[in-house]
């Protein structure tokens, strides 16, 4: 990197900390703190979009394109129809309830128990989430600077936490409208940067065409199959659970939109989070599409990891690894030049029929994939710790020796302003959650004046970010970033949906016996993980599946309960009836 990188890099990550504290600067009341006061809806909606648009969504997603292509763009497909639920559902609720966390609610319909087991769910999940947030940069600036992970996952926590123990939620919105510019303006930059940098024959509709004949370009997938992670159906029934979960029952999403300033405001934001979100996240996929096409024409190195090429070299495994490397360069030449004929087929140049093209060119790819796997079983034998799976390093390494100076800059200023932005909202929603469903429930008999919840709820904030630090530390990567803050999603988001829709629909059913189906349901979840994860030749369910598992145990089972208690006991819920 050059000094203008650098300029550019930290003036960015300056610009933010301390607007965060400029613009909060002054006394304010826990209200104020906690929820931010009144929001318009781009404020809403942008803050929001912000929350979920983390580092590991700019670093993981353009590597998952690479390598699988746009089918993970199906995900997103039941976010629509969870923010059309929530804004029919949760907010007016929410609203007119003025809870400060979504958990609160729960009290009221239920009791403390089951609002301090939704809380304490949540706390886990997120706070294992926020030290992922934090991780995924920190694999950036480590690729970088060859700086040990565990100091710069200090200096990039404790830059989130100055601005967000000063200011709060209102620190947190104002910082993420700035930050999602910069992050759209440099990520269309780098989109445009990778097509202009194709060869001179090879136009952007050649490039999807060459992009399709490696099957890149798929993006739907009728195929109903439990061991498909990503097709239409995983994307309707799971995630929609998953985002249904995520976005009304997660305080880190719930905290956004609570600062609205009506009803009106938070739908709106929701909703233009909703319609925005998708095409977002197939641009971003594209862009990681665009540098595959780039480097069928320019070369790669055989596992874009630099610490595991670097700990294999100083293995007894080097002369291996170097011969391994001579054979990925001979498949790329081969395939450069192949591609460069390719490129002048579809420019209608005439190439023979029998040459085949298509097939050969999927034949080198084959064996380029082959040759990278040897290469990783190279590197594991090399070092067990080291991870060999490379998806989420295929952008930074594009970003890092293809860029022009100042824009290496700008794009990690993009990825680290993701992390920041994702960070602050969950160390912001873990702090109110402790602050408000766990001390301030337990202490509400006490004479402690407003000035002091606003103190420990800036307690709560530094604490949860030392938590984040401390686990992101201690994490190691897993198959793709995105997918490991998913998975951690899964293992809980169904268990709580299904909380909150027994507590909105099944208007008879107790804290008693949704408290014990929640514990019974969070055990079985846990469990399918498990067996499927950890039991050779056993898969149960995919991840994603478990969002509705866990969310219909968990309200059949609540049901049951109720339904057998109800013969020895025929006491109604009336102190709810009228929300």
């Amino acid at each position: 990197m050059e000094i203008i990188d650098w300029t550019i890099l930290t003036s960015t990550l300056a610009f933010i900390v301390l607007y965060g504290v400029y613009k909060t600067r002054g006394k304010q009341t826990s209200e104020e703190y906690i929820k931010g006061g009144d929001a318009r809806w781009w404020t809403v909606g942008l803050s929001v979009m912000a929350t979920q648009a983390s580092a590991i969504t700019f670093l993981s997603t353009p590597g998952q394109a690479y390598t699988d292509g746009l089918e993970f763009v199906q995900f997103y497909f039941g976010l629509p129809i969870a923010i059309i639920i929530i804004c029919v559902t949760f907010i007016p609720i929410y609203h007119k309830l003025k809870v400060y966390t979504a958990y609160e609610f729960l009290e009221k319909r239920f009791d403390v128990q089951t609002r301090s087991l939704a809380s304490i769910l949540f706390l886990i999940q997120r706070g294992l989430a926020a030290g992922i947030t934090i991780y995924a940069p920190a694999i950036i600036l480590s690729a970088v600077l060859d700086w040990e992970l565990k100091y710069l996952n200090i200096i990039i926590g404790i830059l989130v936490i100055i601005y967000t123990v000063s200011g709060g939620t209102k620190a947190v919105n104002v910082t993420q409208k700035q930050q999602m510019i910069i992050i759209m303006a440099g990520m269309i930059t780098a989109f445009v940067l990778i097509v202009t940098q194709l060869p001179d024959n090879v136009t952007f509709d050649n490039a999807l065409t060459m992009a399709g004949s490696a099957d890149k370009m798929k993006i739907l997938d009728f195929d109903f199959s439990l061991n498909d992670r990503y097709n239409v159906w995983s994307a309707i029934f799971g995630a929609s659970f998953l985002m249904l979960s995520y976005f009304g029952t997660d305080q880190s999403q719930v905290q956004r939109y609570l600062s609205g300033k009506s009803i009106k405001q938070m739908r709106i934001g929701l909703l233009f989070n909703g319609l925005l979100k998708v095409p977002m996240q197939f641009f971003i996929l594209m862009v990681g599409v665009m540098v595959f096409v780039f480097y069928q024409f320019n070369d790669t190195p055989l596992n874009f990891n630099p610490a595991a090429e670097k700990a294999v070299m100083e293995s007894e495994y080097a002369a291996d690894y170097e011969a391994l490397q001579e054979r990925h360069y001979s498949i790329l030449h081969e395939k450069q030049t192949m591609q460069e004929n390719y490129a002048k087929k579809l420019n209608n140049q005439y190439i023979a029929p029998e040459d085949k093209l298509e097939s050969r060119l999927n034949y080198f790819r084959q064996a380029e994939e082959e040759n990278r796997e040897a290469a990783r079983q190279l590197i594991a034998k090399a070092d067990d710790g080291i991870e060999t799976n490379d998806k989420d390093f295929v952008f930074i390494h594009f970003i890092l020796h293809h860029l022009p100076k100042g824009l290496i800059g700008l794009l990690l200023a993009v990825i680290l302003s993701a992390a920041m932005s994702s960070t602050a909202s969950e160390l912001n929603a873990l702090s109110s959650t402790t602050a408000v469903d766990i001390y301030k429930r337990f202490n509400h008999n006490d004479t402690k004046d407003d000035d002091h919840y606003v103190r420990m709820s800036k307690w709560f904030t530094l604490m949860w970010g030392i938590i984040a630090i401390i686990f992101a530390s201690v994490v190691s990567l897993f198959d793709n970033l995105i997918q490991l803050v998913n998975i951690i999603g899964s293992l809980f988001y169904g268990t709580i949906l299904g909380i909150f829709l027994v507590a909105f629909y099944l208007k008879k059913v107790r804290g008693r016996s949704i408290f014990i189906a929640a514990l019974i349901s969070e055990a079985i979840v846990i469990a399918f993980y498990c067996v499927d994860e950890f039991v050779p030749d056993v898969k149960l369910l995919p991840f994603l599946w478990l969002n509705p598992l866990g969310a219909l145990i968990t309200v059949g089972l609540a049901w049951l309960i109720e339904s057998s208690g109800s013969k020895n006991d025929t006491e109604e819920i009336t102190h709810f009836q009228d929300v």
